[in-house]
């Protein structure tokens, strides 16, 4: 995410409870991809949920991109 999108973001989260939602979970998959960052080697099934979580997130990005998307057009 850009700057200027995620200062976006954070700027609509008190108004839109869904972005809020779509916004903290983003942020806790974030965290926990960082956790199999910082480790050396994955077991299997530490590679299996690592690439499970990344693609949640991804998910994610998509609908909070496509919600901030909705607020710029209603917005204009």
């Amino acid at each position: 995410m850009e700057n200027s999108e995620k200062m976006a973001i954070v700027s609509l989260l008190d108004r839109d409870p869904e972005l809020k939602q779509y916004y903290e979970e983003h942020q806790e998959l974030e965290k926990k991809l960082d956790q199999f960052q910082s480790k050396l080697h994955l077991s299997p099934d530490e590679e299996v949920e690592k690439k499970r979580l990344q693609k949640m997130k991804l998910v994610g990005k998509d609908k909070i991109m496509e919600i901030l998307e909705r607020h710029r057009h209603t917005s204009s």
